[in-house]
């Protein structure tokens, strides 16, 4: 017992001799400034804040990763803005994109088509079909599937197998009634970016989404009405490479080195938008989540002069605030084989209200709960678990694309004891800035996470789901058993 005092107590001076206020602090401050022009995705900016990312891990000694781009994972988007005109005309009806119908991608397009209804556009709902050079019409998710971050998961699958299928387009019949029509409609009817599904060819895949709240209309198609007229002109799309930052630290075990620890932040933001009262425009993010991607070059440093026995991944996903496309294209795409990454200590935050606390998305659901605790408490932190669950935040942030493969993975968040005002304020805001963030709790927090990795690459016993956790089941076929 004595030398585990010792011993926590060595690491927190070694931790408080490698972070230096001001070089910390300098990471924090050059990610959220004006001249990144919030970091938005689709903005060329985007590529200095990856450069900085990528540099530093460089410098603090962190390997690239084999098979990949130097320090950078190449991630192919899709940057596709609304039609000036978009109109489908079927029946004697007109349906025009903004009002019944949303064109969500391809290029411009006109003529008469023939249409294929292919239930929910599966695999199995192709059996029997020749839908080549006809447009594919299909119910939108699938059974199951129906939250908007899963329609539009599920419309990337489709899109992808209709093309293959051979067809010209895919139209989607909204149907959900869980969430409104026109709410969807004053989301997507903007610029929106997506991962490219076709990376390859030049031409965008055309993409509709219709209201058809009581399937009246997709009854009637499947019925026999197997031609409609579609115009779609003044649509823009573009190819963007996005970066995630990824690097790593080889640990010192023999053997626990072939495992991974995995620290995560997103360094993208919401880029700039309409001027308020002040005229300021630009979405700095430093809560969101330039404090996060400040953690992650802080653990290269650190983990660079004492690298723990197992290895720290070091990733910086790009396109979170987008849908989380770059932890998602990651862990669809992996460089390494997932059951190398036995831990995902993902940091990601809204804002905070309380710095005496850390919350952490996911604690109580996982083994390595007290590593967590103790590494807060030995820098005068608690360690709270989630307070607004009515939030779903656990789905919302990187973490989850990790969790769903089987990889226990919490989220590190700011101290919050509530989603009230005070996180509001900033939250998604052109004030969420360094100039009111408290910074002698930043560097608390930035050092109870790095403790927090280091307990866990250190522990000889391999980090859990709880028993009964949702992703228990996947997470045994993931390790084995």
């Amino acid at each position: 017992m004595m030398f585990s005092f010792f011993q926590a107590t060595a690491q927190k001076e070694n931790i408080d001799a490698i972070l230096e206020e001001a070089e910390a602090l300098s990471h924090f401050k050059f990610l959220a400034a004006d001249e990144l022009m919030g970091r938005d995705p689709a903005r060329p900016e985007i590529d200095i804040a990856a450069l900085y990312i990528a540099n530093q891990f460089e410098k603090y000694g962190a390997r690239p990763v084999e098979g990949l781009n130097g320090y950078y994972q190449h991630v192919p988007f899709m940057y596709s803005s609304p039609p000036e005109i978009g109109e489908i005309h079927w029946n004697q009806d007109t349906l025009n994109h903004g009002d019944e119908l949303l064109v969500l991608g391809g290029r411009d397009i006109s003529g008469e088509f023939e249409l294929v209804v292919a239930g929910y556009g599966l695999e199995e709902d192709y059996e029997g079909k020749d839908v080549t050079g006809k447009w594919v019409v299909v119910r939108v998710g699938a059974p199951g599937r129906l939250s908007p971050a899963e329609l539009f998961a599920a419309g990337r699958e489709k899109t992808a197998l209709a093309q293959e299928k051979g067809a010209l387009g895919l139209i989607e019949m909204y149907n959900v009634p869980t969430t409104p029509w026109s709410l969807l409609v004053n989301y997507l009817n903007k610029p929106q970016m997506g991962l490219d599904t076709n990376p390859d060819t030049d031409k965008a895949f055309p993409y509709l989404w219709m209201k058809d709240l009581s399937s009246e209309i997709i009854n009637a198609m499947n019925s026999g009405a197997t031609t409609m007229k579609i115009q779609v002109t003044g649509k823009i799309n573009k190819k963007i490479t996005g970066k995630n930052v990824v690097a790593f630290i080889p640990g010192t075990d023999e053997k626990l080195k072939e495992e991974y620890v995995m620290l995560s932040a997103h360094y993208d933001h919401l880029g700039v938008g309409t001027p308020n009262a002040a005229g300021d425009s630009i979405y700095n993010g430093a809560r969101d989540n330039a404090v996060g991607t400040a953690a992650l070059i802080q653990a290269a440093d650190y983990f660079g002069e004492h690298p723990p026995k197992r290895s720290v991944l070091l990733c910086a996903w790009t396109a979170e605030e987008k849908g989380l496309l770059g932890s998602g294209y990651f862990a669809d795409n992996p460089p390494l084989d997932l059951s190398n990454i036995i831990f995902n200590l993902n940091i990601d935050n809204a804002g905070y209200n309380d710095t005496s606390m850390v919350t952490v998305i996911g604690l109580g659901r996982t083994s390595a709960d007290h590593h967590i605790s103790e590494a807060a408490e030995a820098f005068g932190l608690k360690a709270l678990s989630d307070p607004a669950p009515e939030q779903g935040l656990y789905d919302r942030s990187d973490n989850v694309n990790f969790a769903k493969k089987g990889i226990p993975a919490p989220t590190f968040s700011l101290g919050f004891t509530a989603f009230d005002q005070d996180v509001a304020a900033h939250y998604h805001q052109v004030t969420d800035q360094v100039d009111n963030f408290d910074l002698d709790y930043a560097l608390k927090y930035w050092k109870s996470f790095i403790l927090a990795a280091e307990n866990i690459a250190n522990d000889p016993n391999q980090p859990l789901w709880n028993a009964g956790d949702k992703y228990e089941s996947v997470s045994k076929t993931l390790y084995g058993d």
